[in-house]
C-alpha cells in the first residue's frame, strides 16, 4: 500500500471527511483491521481565505507548495489537495515537488465521461465557477460543456459555502436554494452537477438533487485509494 499526501484544513470540515473517506475505502477493499497509510498537512485556511480575497495567488501557491513538500518530506507517494478551489495553484504544488498531485477536476472528469454525459453544471466557490482553472480542464481534457448559474445564484452559492458550510453549520433553508440553482442548471441544459467545492457534499446529496450529482470530495478520495492500492 503507499502513503497517501492530503493538504488538508481548507476547511477541516471537508478534510475529515477525506478521512473518513479513505479510510473506509481502504477497509471495504482490504477487509479486516486495514486502514490507510497516510500523511496530512493542515494549514490555517484563514490564512488561506486571505490571500484568495486579495488575489494573491502567489503568496497562496507558496504556502500549498511547502505544505506539499512537507508531505513529501514525511514519505507520502502522491499529494491529494483536500480542495477544489486551490487547485487554481496545482502547478505551484507540482513544480515543488516529484510526487504525483491527483487533481480533483480529473477523477470527476474521468467519471463524468465514463457515464456518458457531456453538458456538465458546476457549483463552487465564485474562484472555481468563474476563473478558468478548473473549468477549462474539464473542457480540454474531457470535451465537457460546462454552465455555470446566473450571478445572483453565484453569489449565494459562494456565500453558503464560507459563511455556513466552512463553518460547520447546514441549513436547511440553504439547501433549499442549492435545490433550486441546481433545477435552474437542469433548465439551461445541464446532464449532471458536478458539486464543485469539497464542503458541499456536506449539505447536498444524490436525494436533494433533479440531477446526478458528482460530488467531488468522494471522488477525489476514492481515486487516492485507487493510487495506494494500485
Amino acid at each position: 500500500m503507499k502513503t497517501i499526501g492530503l493538504i488538508g484544513g481548507m476547511s477541516w470540515e471537508s478534510s475529515l471527511e477525506y478521512y473518513r473517506l479513505i479510510n473506509q475505502e481502504v477497509k471495504r477493499r482490504l477487509g479486516g483491521l486495514h486502514s490507510a497509510k497516510c500523511v496530512m498537512v493542515s494549514v490555517d485556511f484563514a490564512e488561506i481565505e486571505r490571500y484568495q480575497a486579495q488575489g494573491d495567488w502567489i503568496a497562496s501557491g507558496n504556502a500549498l507548495a511547502k505544505a506539499a513538500k512537507s508531505l513529501e518530506n514525511a514519505g507520502a507517494e502522491c499529494v491529494t489537495l483536500c480542495t477544489n478551489t486551490m487547485h487554481k495553484v496545482a502547478g505551484d504544488i507540482t513544480a515543488a515537488v516529484s510526487i504525483p498531485l491527483l487533481h480533483i477536476a480529473d477523477v470527476t472528469g474521468e467519471k463524468i465521461i465514463q457515464d456518458g454525459h457531456k453538458r456538465i453544471g458546476l457549483l463552487g466557490t465564485r474562484y472555481t465557477m468563474e476563473q478558468d482553472f478548473y473549468k477549462q480542464r474539464l473542457i480540454d481534457k474531457f470535451g465537457l460543456e460546462v454552465i455555470i448559474p446566473e450571478a445572483t445564484d453565484r453569489d449565494m452559492v459562494h456565500r453558503v459555502i464560507y459563511d455556513e458550510l466552512c463553518l460547520g453549520t447546514c441549513l436547511d433553508s440553504s439547501r433549499e436554494e442549492y435545490k433550486l440553482v441546481i433545477a435552474k442548471l437542469r433548465d439551461a441544459g445541464a446532464e449532471a452537477v458536478i458539486l464543485g467545492c469539497t464542503e458541499i457534499e456536506l449539505l447536498i446529496s444524490q436525494g436533494d438533487s433533479v440531477l446526478p450529482v458528482y460530488p467531488t470530495t468522494t471522488l477525489h478520495a476514492l481515486g487516492a485509494v485507487d493510487f495506494a492500492l494500485s
